[in-house]
Order: C-alpha cells, then structure tokens, then sequence
C-alpha cells in the first residue's frame, strides 16, 4: 500500500475528512482556523470560513451540513448559510473536537480541554428534533467516532489512553457497555478513525505518522505509514469508496523537520468503505 500526497501542506491543523457525493466529494477541516475545505476533481481545494472553530461536518439528510463548532453545533442550509445554535456550555477552556453520525441520524460531537486537562470533556449527542443530550463524560481528548457496518457497535478514541473503545449500540439505550477494543501498541495516541465495510476498524496514529487497521475481533494487521508525523483522521472516499482519504496537522510540529505536516494524503488499501451516515435533523 503506497501512500499518495493530494495537496500541499495547506492547513494549520487538518481533521475529519468525509465524503459525500451530494456534496461533490472530500471535504475537511481546518479545525482551529474554523475552516472547511472541500477537494475539487481536478485538486483543487475550496475553503470557507463557518466558526472561531470547525471541529468536524457530517452531511444532513435534506441537504446542506451539521458542524461541531467551538462550544457546541451549527447547521448549514442548503444554500451554504450556517447557523450558529446556542452554546452548550461557557467555559472558553474547552472545545469541541470530534464527531459522527450514528445509524439512526443523531450526531454525536465530544470535546476537549485546550490545556488538555484530564477528565474535563464529554461527549454530546444533537437529535434531530435539535435536543441536546451528554451521552459521555469523564472524557480527555475526544475522538474518532465510528459504527460496525451492521450498526451494533461503536468504536471510539480517547486518545490519552493508547486505547480503542468499543460501545454495544442500539437506537433505544445508545452507547451502552464501554470496553477496550484494541491496545495501541508502543503508546500511540489513537486519533480519528473509520470503519471498513468487512468491519476493520481504520485510526489514525498522532504521534506516528501511521494508519492502524485493526480486525473486527481486534487484531492489529495492517500499519500504513504516512509521510507526515501528525496524522489526525481517515475516511474512505472516491466513487467507489476505495480509497482511503488521511488528514495530517502542523500543530506542535516543527515543519522544517516535518515538511509535509498539514498535507492531505490518499491509499488504495485494497478494501471499501461505507457511504458516510446523514443527519435526520
């Protein structure tokens, strides 16, 4: 598996890359900036100023996107107008981060503290009639955010612990029966993630410059090595969800050392991926 370089080094701190034929493709983020970017067929990258902060953006079900911005959501209209909704809490110390949709259209964001402070996070969930719900607390640095194909379980990242979670799911009792999924061997710091459709669990590795796939019963079988350090999330993308799409960040990176930091990568892995999940609100 090769992996190919799509863009310059153009952002700060690159996350959550998602594709969306309604949308035309690949978009991700420029989470600190508060920026999406979206890449054109001919690689091009179009970017837009939506939030102080753009933590992740997963398509909605009538058109336009649900965001996680600084201290909470916002929607985007079809028409490109974004909406702020009100904050979720008031402490300027801590963010939103990461985030996905579940089999049933909610929309799951959890936080982090700037200061990385230990437990000071949690994990809220935006239904679609638009009521808010802490689904998580207790939380460090929020993750990546993924559902089994047949929408049973959930994998998820906090990533101070070296550790994949794993949550039992189910429309009625959402996340239920947290347990470790996977060790991430040498203490790497498991970052976004994404689920194959034969159930391989694919995260990004932050501090080594690496994607991890991991079987469905756990395993550690593939380690794709990324030429930039900072690797922050994965999606699949293309018009066969065959290639997988790799965001990187400069944050805390010396680029001299680290000049691809904030480049946006892509793999031929030899698997598929699933269409992404819509919001329902």
């Amino acid at each position: 598996m090769r992996v190919e370089q799509v863009t310059d080094p153009i952002v700060y701190h690159g996350e959550g890359p998602v594709w969306h034929p309604g949308w035309g493709g690949l978009r991700f983020v420029d989470m600190l900036a508060g920026d999406i970017l979206t890449l054109g067929p001919d690689g091009s990258v179009e970017r837009r100023h939506v939030a102080t902060v753009a933590a992740v953006v997963r398509p909605r079900k009538g058109g336009g996107a649900v965001i996680g911005v600084e201290r909470g959501f916002a929607l985007e209209e079809p028409d490109g107008t974004v909406t702020l909704m009100p904050p979720l809490w008031s402490d300027p110390g801590v963010r939103m981060n990461e985030g996905g949709c579940d089999p049933d259209g909610r929309f799951y964001c959890g936080s982090m503290a700037y200061d990385q402070t230990p437990g000071a996070a949690s994990v809220h969930r935006l239904d679609p009639d638009g009521s808010v719900e802490v689904v998580l607390e207790g939380v460090t640095i929020s993750n990546g955010l993924e559902w089994s194909p047949d929408g049973s379980r959930a994998y998820y990242n906090d990533t101070v612990a070296s550790t994949i979670w794993v949550f039992d799911y189910d429309a009625a009792s959402g996340l239920t029966h947290r347990r470790p999924f996977a060790e991430v061997p040498g203490g790497g710091r498991p970052d976004g993630l994404t689920v194959d459709a034969d159930g391989g669990v694919w995260t990004a590795i932050s501090n080594g410059g690496a994607v991890h796939r991991y079987s469905p019963g756990g395993v550690l079988e593939e380690k794709l090595e990324v030429p930039a350090r900072k690797v922050t999330a994965c999606t699949f993308g293309g018009e066969r969800l065959d290639q997988l799409f790799i965001t990187t960040s400069q944050e805390d990176i010396d680029t001299r050392e680290d000049p691809l930091a904030g480049a946006l990568f892509r793999a031929d892995v030899g698997v598929t991926g699933r269409p992404v999940r819509l919001f329902a609100g």
